[in-house]
């Protein structure tokens, strides 16, 4: 069952997101302040967040918002799976919600950051998987050897038209 979190989860949430061992000690710090903040005002402003349960149990949780000054991009902040959950298809069908909702909201893209350090690999096969594009890298981004990496990708990508061509001969 997926779920908008609540106050009381976030204490859940940012134990789940250490265990995963994926986040650096400053990405958790920063998870209790952007949850702190989410249920202050940011939803109020359009940020989205919600939980996975299964069987009443937390495997996971997204956090996403729409891009400050944007024609509407979104960012997808946070996504995490607990780590015994990992590699079940939970993260594909959650960030699967995410751009389902972000299009049912007019989004038309879909933006991702993170790091280009070896123990990030995963989470890059991860977004190459779903479809997402690496846009743009920087260096030494997040520290000396530590670079950034963007994907992306467009939600609202028109089908394709077919022209049917009426041949007078026939």
């Amino acid at each position: 069952m997926i779920r908008p979190i609540q106050p009381e989860d976030s204490e859940a949430l940012i134990a789940l997101t250490t265990a995963t061992g994926h986040f650096k000690p400053i990405e958790l710090a920063t998870l209790r302040e952007v949850l702190n903040d989410y249920h202050k005002e940011d939803r109020i402003a359009g940020h989205r967040s919600f939980l996975w349960e299964v069987d009443g149990r937390l495997i996971g949780f997204v956090y996403y918002a729409p891009a400050p000054m944007t024609d509407r991009s979104w960012y997808l902040y946070w996504i995490a799976v607990a780590s015994d959950t990992q590699g079940r298809g939970y993260g594909g069908q959650m960030l699967d919600f995410v751009e389902k909702d972000v299009r049912d909201r007019g989004g038309r893209m879909l933006l991702v950051e993170t790091s280009l350090l070896s123990h990030y690999e995963s989470t890059r096969r991860f977004y190459f998987k779903y479809g997402y594009s690496a846009v743009a890298q920087i260096a030494d981004y997040y520290a000396e050897a530590d670079g950034l990496i963007v994907f992306a990708k467009r939600l609202n990508v028109p089908e394709p038209v077919v022209a049917v061509v009426h041949n007078p001969e026939n």
